[in-house]
Order: structure tokens, then C-alpha cells, then sequence
């Protein structure tokens, strides 16, 4: 039988394994290794502050989902939402299309779903 609360610890750490890849992505960009974005220190207040913002909160998601905590699927939630938020709002600090926003939103559902079918199994 399926057990969800080990599907569930996998999904965390394959989303572990993208949300680091996706904070390692924001300290290219403030150690300059990211070189479409030019030279940190020239770049917007508002876009330096965002990149911080990911560059921390994407790599503590992302241990707190590789570890299968409850805190780190909710760090993770934040960390995702945000983008989500940041990018309709800021466009053109935190550019994402409708395939990443689609993509991020699919994510979403599929962890609240997978995170409910576990808490059901342990009842």
C-alpha cells in the first residue's frame, strides 16, 4: 500500500534539492557569477533587498524540507507565496512567467495534498 508519509519526505526533498538550486541562483547574482543582472552594488535597492530576501529564505527552506519538518514546509510555503506575490506585484524586480507562476502554483497544491493524504494516514 502507499504509504503518504513517505511520499510525502521524498516530494520535500526533490522541492529541498529545486529550492536550493533556486537560492544558490540568488548568491550567483549578489557574488556577480549571475552576469546578466550587472554588478550587484549597481542594481535597485528594491531588487538588492529581494535577491537577500530569497538568497536567505530559499536555503532555509530548503534544509528545513530536506529534514521533513514541519517548519520547513511552511518556511517554504512563505518563501514560495512570496515569489508568487512579489512577481504580480513586481514584475520588474521578480520576473516570472505564467509557466514558473503555473509551475510554483501546481507545487503548491501538490504539497498541501500530499501534506493532508499524510495527516489522514496517521490518524
Amino acid at each position: 500500500s502507499l504509504r503518504w508519509t513517505l511520499v510525502l519526505t521524498w516530494f520535500m526533498r526533490l522541492l529541498a534539492v529545486l529550492w536550493i538550486v533556486k537560492g544558490l541562483g540568488a548568491w550567483a547574482a549578489i557574488l556577480g557569477i549571475w552576469p546578466s543582472t550587472g554588478p550587484f552594488e549597481d542594481l535597485s535597492t528594491g531588487y538588492q533587498a529581494t535577491v537577500i530576501y530569497f538568497a536567505v529564505i530559499d536555503l532555509v527552506a530548503a534544509v528545513g524540507l530536506w529534514m521533513a519538518s514541519t517548519w520547513g514546509g511552511v518556511l517554504w510555503l512563505l518563501a514560495v507565496m512570496s515569489h508568487v506575490i512579489l512577481a504580480v506585484f513586481f514584475p520588474r524586480i521578480v520576473s516570472a512567467g505564467v509557466p514558473l507562476m503555473a509551475f510554483f502554483m501546481s507545487l503548491i497544491l501538490l504539497y498541501l495534498t500530499v501534506s493532508w493524504l499524510s495527516a489522514r494516514e496517521e490518524q
